[in-house]
């Protein structure tokens, strides 16, 4: 790659990077924010008014409230927008503001830009982080203020107005705020997985990972834990819409033929600790299945106590050239057979096995030959797989 090339691709890849996210939001949404702002701003103002007219001289409003206003407003769920970050956070930063006036005054250069990184160093001290406490420590250097009773007279009361007015908008208009901040347990158990597996990350690796990755993260831990949650889900569905029945079919099936006596089947089912054996003529397509439950009605256990003997009669074979009772599987089988093919998707099936009391599906590829066979344990199996990816 020529070195034109290289730089043409990075000036694209710069460019991509300065592109806004798509916002997330609906109409509805974004009325409540805009809405909530005009609705706190004025009420705030109007207070601010009334306790003027007690205080002459003092200012009513900040320009840093507007900013206060979009956190509160637009993600009251942010960290950095919740009640303790907004009104001690402004207030705070706004009397290092006016400590820098008072030791740096003779230059406003130095003064501004110590206001703001020692607002910022006070604010992660009493984990008030908000980004207009900033704006609040400029704008006392900038307006020359002296005077301290202009952070408590005016920024103190006027983000606690708005913090007010945003538990009231919020709460009515379904947004929790406050909205709780509370780090998840350091020993939280993974959730999922057999036998105690850890299978989903917990609590306490979600600590872990935020402690690695080390940056102010705007987003709650119960929000940031609820969207990979969420996220997860719909994962796993999708990954399980990709499954087929050919992915989880148990492939060594046993199985019988019309002719197959009774007691070499029950021996079958008995051995192998299975409940259920395709019927299969000699191209191996299905032609039946016969289960327990064949076996129980061919005995007609429903009309006899004692089950064990009823059972015997039935699949010990008959000397005579006669009988009156079955001694083939194919007196006794279910004819009706529900039997899918290899590649249809497994999620087509798990109605079958919720809803219709399947418990054993046959699986058949080319010319309907049997491949396979499905049961409930191997689709809990490939359900239990797909939660652990």
């Amino acid at each position: 790659m020529t070195l034109g090339a290289r730089l043409v691709g990075a000036f694209r890849r710069w460019l991509q990077a300065l592109r806004p996210a798509p916002m997330r939001v609906d109409a509805g949404e974004r009325l409540r924010v805009v809405a909530g702002a005009i609705a706190g701003v004025l009420v705030t103002a109007v207070l601010m008014e009334l306790l003027a007219r007690h205080a002459p001289g003092v200012p009513r409003l900040v320009a840093p409230l507007g900013a206060s206003a979009v956190l509160v407003f637009g993600v009251p769920a942010s960290p950095l927008a919740q009640p303790w970050a907004v009104v001690v956070g402004n207030t705070a930063s706004a009397l290092v503001g006016i400590a820098c006036v008072h030791l740096f005054g003779g230059v406003p250069e130095l003064a501004a830009a110590i206001a703001v990184g020692g607002a910022i160093g006070l604010m992660f001290l009493l984990r008030c982080l908000h980004p207009p406490g900033g704006a609040a420590a400029l704008l006392m250097v900038l307006s020359g203020a002296h005077d301290w009773h202009v952070a408590l007279d005016t920024v103190l009361p006027n983000s606690a107005l708005l913090v007010a007015a945003g538990m009231l908008y919020n709460g009515v208009t379904g947004r929790r705020y406050p909205h709780p901040q509370v780090a998840a347990p350091a020993a939280a158990p993974a959730r999922g997985g057999p036998a105690g597996e850890a299978t989903a990350f917990s609590g306490a690796d979600l600590e872990t990972v935020l402690a690695h990755y080390n940056q102010v993260l705007d987003i709650p831990r119960d929000d940031l834990q609820a969207i990979v949650d969420e996220a997860g889900l719909l994962a796993a569905r999708r990954r399980i819409t990709t499954l087929r029945c050919a992915d989880v079919m148990s492939r060594e099936v046993k199985t019988v033929e019309w002719g197959t006596p009774l007691q070499e089947a029950w021996s079958l089912l008995r051995e192998h600790h299975i409940k259920a054996l395709p019927v299969v003529d000699r191209a191996r397509r299905v032609v039946g299945i016969v289960t327990l439950a064949d076996f129980l009605r061919g005995a007609s256990l429903d009309l006899h106590a004692d089950w064990a003997t009823r059972l015997r009669q039935l699949i010990r074979p008959t000397p005579s050239t006669h009988s009156d009772k079955a001694e083939v599987v194919g007196q006794i089988m279910s004819r009706q057979v529900r039997v899918a093919s290899a590649d249809r998707p497994l999620a087509d099936l798990v109605p079958l096995f919720a809803a219709t009391g399947h418990h054993h599906i046959p699986i058949v590829g080319d010319e309907a030959r049997l491949v396979g066979i499905l049961t409930q344990s191997d689709l809990v199996a490939a359900l239990a797989r797909v939660d652990r990816l």
